[in-house]
């Protein structure tokens, strides 16, 4: 399902316009975007937990010429499924 796929759905659960949903669905990426951006945890009960964790850096070899290079340390975003979602059988285990 892509992003226009599940507007359509959305809007159509919700009785509501696809531009309305439209809005609604950008808004709640960009709220949980700026909250992860500010080192938050976003926690939908239920459903899961996003999270940014740090990765630190590490050596890794250049597949084309075998030499070592080193991967520089990154924030990542993690989501761990709440148990309603993993109870859904959504989730492999």
């Amino acid at each position: 399902m892509n992003k226009t796929e599940l507007i359509e759905a959305i809007a159509t659960r919700s009785n509501t316009t696809k531009a309305q949903t439209t809005a609604m669905l950008n808004g709640l990426l960009e709220v949980i975007q700026e909250t992860m951006a500010s080192g938050s945890d976003v926690q939908l009960v239920g459903f899961g937990t996003f999270s940014v964790t740090e990765r630190a850096s590490r050596e890794g070899r250049n597949p084309a010429t075998g030499e070592t290079i080193t991967i520089p340390a990154k924030k990542v975003v993690k989501f761990k499924p709440g148990k309603a979602l993993s109870d859904a059988a959504v989730c492999v285990k």
